[in-house]
């Protein structure tokens, strides 16, 4: 890869980028050599904090309290099967980086054409701009919730929180790390103080961990919603494209020796052992939202699944579950304590879409930008339709407001499921490639078919839910006539991501098919680590 001069880069707001991923903070952690598991598990301890607050964003929240509502735990199974096929995933991306030396972005740019580069890099953004979306809702909700401010002015404050992140980027990437952690425990705290007080029924939870043919049933129909959407919806909102590209970057910070196949092996193990510990916690996060519906609020009651709903219903005595919850609901800090979690969640993903959003950027069009440059811009175009949104219902009553934003925050996510398959896909079969990953560190037998298993089914799932999220766009009185027509962009939409799929799909294996070439005829000038070739 090229190295460009220092000097003329500090004075660049836009300036070409070829180098290692995320190139300031690309192999600037220590870890010690030989020590015990504990000290060394410490020090690779981070990045799958970072992965994780992805998955329990604002995006997440009422898809799961919801599901809760509707359906008591027979929803719990589907989060239990995300967040596996979610470490699996993980595990797969962080390893990618750490062994070829690339993010999953470059290495599929090293191994496709420019043009497919550029799509994929477009397509990507759109999802990372749908997060930041529910980011938007989610921190201006909270502000306006705890401090009064006018929903309009809270949009506009989110966009300060790009000073935040240039501080962050002054005080070392381990501290980011360590702040990000402390926000995780603040969120997971709230909720777990919330269900201890609402006493659930701990049986019916285990119970719901074992996935039924009812878990996936068309029936029954529960204010609007049945047990396969609200599947399909905790399943979109849990599988995120983006944070494949952001681990297999964040997971080279750490300062190993590449020529050391042991070094190597040690760097995956440990990595993967952060990404499952930190992984495990937002499965328990996402599962006491879902444990929240049921227990905490009376069955039924919550109509309104918005942020603002689910705040006045924590105050609202009269929909709440016991007299434990009741007594301390007329304190408000029930409601107060749920907006805090929420403002946290939205300012871990502050930080989380920043990165990746780099990361993409260099990866798939070699071309850098301030990370406080780059924040300010994704997040004035992600504004626009949220301060549309509010413009378009302020002359409605409040309760047509939020579910105009509920509504935006939950179509917004149609977006991942164009992405979620050109990273899925990429990543699973340069893991499974021998010339990529080396005869060590490929996937193993199992890893291929679990693998395989989640990327055709995940894909499937998100496509057969597209017809209705483009219908969702039309709102609740549609005509007949409209939705037809939505559900015909959305077969066309299919048509075209499955003709894109399979592009990517002969562009990555002609790549590969170059690159195991190359090793053959004995080529050493590779910028990535192979492992050895029989």
């Amino acid at each position: 890869m090229k190295n460009a001069p220092v000097t003329p880069r500090k004075h660049k707001l836009i300036e070409y980028a070829n180098g290692p991923s995320l190139e300031e903070i690309n192999g600037t952690v220590p870890v010690p050599k030989n020590k015990g598991f504990w000290r060394t598990l410490f020090a690779y301890s981070g990045p799958g904090a970072l992965v994780a607050v992805g998955y329990m964003d604002p995006g997440n929240w009422s898809t799961s309290i919801t599901g809760g509502q509707n359906f008591q735990y027979l929803l719990m199974s589907v989060i239990l099967i995300s967040s596996l096929i979610a470490m699996l995933l993980q595990n797969m991306a962080a390893k990618l980086g750490i062994v070829s030396q690339m993010d999953l972005a470059q290495a599929i740019r090293a191994r496709t054409s420019k043009a497919l580069g550029i799509i994929l890099w477009i397509m990507t953004e759109f999802a990372i701009m749908a997060t930041d979306i529910a980011e938007v809702i989610g921190a201006a909700i909270a502000l306006y919730l705890l401090f009064h401010i006018p929903l309009v002015i809270a949009v506009f404050v989110t966009v300060f929180d790009v000073l935040l992140l240039l501080l962050l980027t002054k005080i070392g990437f381990r501290k980011i790390e360590a702040i990000v952690v402390c926000l995780i425990l603040v969120i997971l705290l709230v909720f777990v103080y919330q269900v201890a007080l609402s006493d659930p029924d701990w049986g019916g939870v285990i119970k719901g961990l074992i996935p039924t043919a009812g878990t996936v049933a068309a029936h029954p129909n529960v204010n609007g919603m049945n047990p396969l959407s609200g599947a399909l919806g905790i399943i979109g909102a849990t599988v995120m494209p983006h944070n494949l590209y952001l681990h297999s970057a964040i997971s080279q910070t750490r300062k190993i020796n590449h020529d050391n196949e042991d070094e190597v092996a040690t760097a995956v193990r440990f990595t993967q052992w952060d990404s499952n510990i930190q992984l495990t916690f937002a499965f328990i996060v996402n599962s006491l939202l879902l444990i929240m519906g049921v227990a905490v609020f009376k069955s039924g009651a919550v109509k309104d699944p918005s942020f603002f709903g689910l705040f006045k219903a924590l105050s609202d005595t009269s929909m709440l579950s016991n007299g434990v919850l009741i007594a301390v609901a007329k304190s408000g800090v029930l409601s107060v304590l749920f907006a805090v979690a929420l403002l946290a969640s939205g300012q871990n993903s502050t930080i989380t879409g920043t990165l990746t959003g780099q990361v993409i950027m260099e990866g798939f069009i070699h071309m850098r930008m301030p990370l406080w440059a780059r924040r300010l811009v994704t997040r004035l175009i992600s504004v626009i339709p949220v301060l549309f949104c509010v413009w378009m219902t302020r002359n409605l009553p409040a309760v047509d407001e939020h579910e105009a934003l509920n509504n935006l925050m939950n179509n917004s996510q149609v977006f991942l499921a164009f992405a979620l398959p050109f990273s899925m896909l990429p990543l699973l079969m340069m893991t499974d490639s021998r010339a990529e990953m080396g005869v060590r560190f490929k996937n193993s037998l199992w890893v291929k078919v679990c693998g395989w298993i989640s990327v055709l089914g995940l894909t499937y799932l998100n496509l057969i839910g597209l017809p209705d999220s483009f219908a969702g766009f039309l709102g609740a009185h549609a005509t007949a006539g409209q939705i037809e027509i939505a559900h015909l962009l959305a077969y066309v939409a299919i048509v075209a991501v499955l003709v894109l799929l399979v592009w990517c799909t002969v562009e990555l294996y002609r790549g590969n098919k170059r690159l195991e070439r190359a090793q053959q005829d004995h080529t050493t000038n590779s910028p990535h680590f192979a492992g050895e070739v029989d």
